[in-house]
């Protein structure tokens, strides 16, 4: 499938500026969940970036990249939440 040159750029626009408000929600949290569910998202970003970059390329190798980055951003999501649930990370220490 061959899309025009525009929606590409667009698509890349729209990611970088996701990218951005995911950064922000990072930054700015208030709380260790909510900058929890922004990496993630941040993570799901990426994915879509690499599967950006696998159409423009026209090349698969993107897409074995974003299958390495999904099963690393699932895995930090979890290990992160059990962090949250034990209590390991308080709110304090958080920067």
């Amino acid at each position: 499938m061959i899309l025009p040159d525009w929606v590409l750029g667009l698509t890349a626009l729209l990611l970088l500026l996701a990218m951005l408000a995911a950064g922000a929600r990072i930054v700015r949290g208030p709380h260790p969940a909510d900058r929890v569910v922004a990496l993630d998202m941040l993570g799901l970003l990426g994915v879509a970036a690499a599967a950006l970059a696998a159409l423009v390329a026209d090349s698969t190798a993107f897409v074995d990249i974003a299958l390495g980055v999904a099963l690393i951003g699932f895995l930090a999501t979890v290990a992160f939440a059990a962090f949250i649930e034990r209590g390991s990370i308080r709110e304090e220490d958080m920067p």
